[in-house]
């Protein structure tokens, strides 16, 4: 008997409809002042089948909240041309085709465009009932595929991102959009190989990008492996460091010790120096690519004035899916939230204290698993009151519910618990999109 992979049984395993659900029910009380959508991207394999949980299509999990109710749920598949047509990466003469993509790993909105993001390809645009516009390509200027970490500038709105390539000649391309959404930079990073580049760093003056040995693997892409990317002792582990009013000049290089990391908390200046908060894997796929190391909490201090970076573990509890306020993205950000959803079926979120160092953990009790929590804003004051949204799953009830709770009292009961028709499946990213 073939054993079924990891990804794709328990809440792992996709679901197999579209549903739409009005006045749902409540625990608790949803805050007045929560009026938007909470949407949240994931894969969900179309044909409930796939080689790796990184290639599943593309499924939108919602919730509309407005006036203390939960108006509606819904879940819809990304319409990209890989779900609808069987369209390809490649053709048979290896042309790419940069909308082919399954959009399946965050959604983001910019310039009044809610986008589903992937990033081996184009962003498709979503409506605000969730169907598929089409894929977007910031009016044809986009060249290159867009990272599934796009990062917004605070004080000037321009969206920071770049894009990679497994062929080359140029493996990594930065990008810059104004708050409008036009596109106004795409300049090369010399990069020696195609690593695989999923997040970087944004600060208020740099731009860091995360240059680590995981690096295209053809021999797993020729056979459909999973995930064409392998650990490589022999690439050297660095950091990039560019300057922002100088989006041409030169990329300065820090090395690191060898790691992977998926995600990135947040970045900030400091006189002469950069501090990163990231989430460190020791190694990632080493020999294949279904079972992972663990993930914990470091800071990286880059030293402008020696070229040395000074590495920290600031936590030995194993996490992922890092976020802050995005309203301080850049910035000092004192709070940091991070998602424990571990095998032995026991979750937690954990608010980091990154000035002082202290830390307060929600567990959540047995069966119940937490994915990425959202920060979503209760005032105007950066950095200040809000809730934490997140998609629990009850492995009593094969249920999912959207958990609230209050960023600043997160030891606390959820402020709210909101009662879904279905099951959520483990997915990746979402964010909280207030009313305009």
């Amino acid at each position: 008997m073939t054993t079924p992979l990891p990804h794709l049984i328990g809440n792992y395993a996709p679901v197999t409809e579209e549903l739409t659900a009005y006045e749902l029910s409540v625990t608790g009380r949803i805050p007045a002042e929560l009026s938007g959508w909470y949407l949240r991207n994931g894969p969900n394999p179309h044909a409930a089948a796939s080689s790796h949980w990184f290639l599943g299509n593309g499924m939108v999990h919602g919730v509309r909240l407005h006036n203390g109710r939960a108006i509606s749920y819904r879940n819809r598949w990304v319409r990209t041309s890989t779900f609808t047509d069987g369209a390809r990466s490649y053709d048979s003469e290896g042309n790419r085709d940069l909308a082919a993509g399954v959009a399946n790993t965050h959604i983001i909105r910019h310039a009044g465009h809610t986008l589903a993001l992937v990033e081996s390809s184009y962003p498709y645009e979503l409506t605000c009932e969730l169907d598929t516009v089409g894929p977007y390509d910031f009016q044809g200027k986009l060249r290159t595929a867009m990272t599934a970490h796009p990062k917004t500038c605070p004080a000037t709105g321009e969206l920071h991102f770049f894009g990679y390539d497994v062929t080359g000649p140029t493996y990594l391309t930065y990008h810059r959009a104004d708050a409008a959404g036009n596109l106004l930079l795409s300049r090369p990073v010399d990069v020696p190989a195609a690593t695989m580049h999923h997040d970087f760093n944004l600060t208020a003056e740099h731009v860091v990008f995360m240059d680590l040995p995981v690096v295209f693997d053809i021999e797993t892409a020729i056979a459909g492996a999973g995930m064409p990317f392998r650990w490589r002792d022999d690439y050297q582990a660095r950091l990039g460091v560019l300057r922002r009013d100088d989006p041409h000049g030169e990329i300065r290089w820090f090395p690191i010790d060898p790691c992977y990391v998926f995600h990135s908390l947040n970045a900030h200046d400091e006189p002469g120096r950069i501090v990163l908060h990231v989430m460190r894997y020791p190694q990632l796929w080493r020999t294949e690519s279904h079972t992972y190391d663990e993930a914990s909490l470091w800071r990286w201090t880059i030293d402008l004035t020696t070229g040395t970076v000074t590495e920290e573990q600031l936590d030995d509890r194993a996490a992922e899916f890092p976020r802050i306020d995005d309203r301080l993205a850049g910035l000092d950000a004192r709070f940091g939230h991070v998602t424990v959803s571990g095998e032995s079926g026991t979750g937690a979120l954990i608010r980091y204290d990154l000035h002082t160092g202290s830390r307060t953990a929600h567990e959540f009790r047995t069966g119940q698993l937490p994915g990425e929590a959202a920060f979503a804003p209760a005032d105007d004051r950066p950095g200040g009151a809000g809730y934490l949204m997140t998609y629990v799953y009850n492995a009593d009830t094969d249920r999912s519910d959207l958990a609230v709770l209050d960023a600043t009292d997160l030891a606390a009961p959820p402020v709210a618990t909101i009662h879904l028709p279905a099951r959520v499946p483990h997915g990746f990213h979402g964010n909280w999109l207030p009313d305009l």
